[in-house]
């Protein structure tokens, strides 16, 4: 099943989407939760009522209030998640990014998993995304994938951590280099580097629709494991290009690690941290030392993104030049 939030009517609604066709939830049964956070609040029992609704439109009952996909503006599909947590799970691109400045491979990586919070009110869908004249300098992408819980719970062991999650994204955390590399050397942050941007979408897939992706858990770690390819292209360009099943933390590991003496709430939205060449950062880092003439690249006003994730769709956003700030 696929979940949207889209404008309809001049307002923010839930849908889904089936065969390029989207159909507003409060078209189709007035039961049916209006937003995605009454979706997630509703946990298992709105989750069922959904699949019910998807099932019978594949039966074709609702074709006539079905819309084209092409028609609606699609919004972030969490657009108000209650936190938002970044992980740091892909080990090639944590053991890449430290030896392109010198560093060894950090051995409390294989601890724990280890994440960071970020803005849960700088959510973004789809489309063009206003920066400020500052994020340009050195401006990046991450290429990731996000989950979004149902469930609330405390001390949850990762063996039953994937219960508690409702669907994964496409995630595309900006970053400005520069403001977080200035801020990180008082040994806090990120901050003002991260805190502007993040995009999520077209839609959260819930994991009955990942089900064939499916793979082995690597030994000594617990957790569904899905093989996703992960791609990125600028301008039309491919720059980035990893696999989900590369994470060497779990989503479920790092719900553990999240709830560890603390609640989780249903609207919980968890990052898994940036794939392998999963931005500039670390593509340049590693082209400045195989090659001291490499001409490193960074995001530009107009620049077009375009991330894709089997099972999970294609995220597409522009970067532009916030015109109306006066510094």
């Amino acid at each position: 099943m696929k979940l949207v939030t889209c404008e309809y009517d001049n307002k923010e609604q839930l849908g889904f989407l089936l065969d390029d066709l989207i159909y507003i939830c409060s078209l189709t049964d007035s039961g049916l939760p209006v937003s995605m956070n009454d979706f997630l609040k509703g946990g298992e029992q709105c989750m069922q009522a959904m699949l019910q609704a998807v099932d019978l439109a594949k039966e074709g009952k609702f074709r006539n209030i079905a819309l084209d996909k092409r028609t609606v503006r699609l919004l972030a599909p969490v657009p108000y998640p209650s936190t938002f947590r970044d992980a740091y799970a892909f080990r090639q691109h944590v053991s890449t990014s430290r030896r392109n400045r010198g560093l060894e491979m950090i051995p409390e990586f294989d601890k724990f998993p280890v994440f960071y919070f970020s803005n849960h009110r700088a959510i973004m869908g789809p489309g063009s995304v206003s920066c400020m004249p500052l994020h340009f300098d050195q401006l990046d992408f991450e290429l990731e994938v996000a989950i979004v819980l149902n469930k609330r719970g405390k001390n949850i062991p990762a063996s039953e951590a994937d219960q508690y999650i409702a669907g994964y994204m496409i995630m595309n955390d900006l970053s400005a280099r520069q403001l977080q590399m200035e801020e990180m050397k008082l040994n806090l942050g990120p901050a003002k580097g991260k805190d502007f941007a993040t995009m999520i979408g077209p839609y959260m897939v819930t994991k009955d629709e990942l089900e064939s992706y499916k793979v082995a858990t690597p030994e000594g770690h617990t957790g569904d494991t899905y093989n996703l390819h992960m791609s990125c292209t600028v301008n039309g360009k491919q720059v980035s290009a990893g696999n989900m099943a590369d994470m060497n933390w779990t989503f479920a590991e790092i719900i553990e690690r999240v709830s560890y003496g603390v609640e989780v709430f249903p609207g919980d939205l968890i990052g898994s941290g940036t794939v392998g060449t999963g931005c500039f950062l670390e593509l340049n880092g590693t082209g400045k030392r195989n090659d001291p003439n490499y001409e490193v690249q960074w995001l530009q006003p107009g620049d077009h993104i375009s991330m894709q994730v089997t099972g999970l769709g294609q995220l597409e956003n522009t970067v532009v030049l916030d015109h109306t700030s006066k510094y």
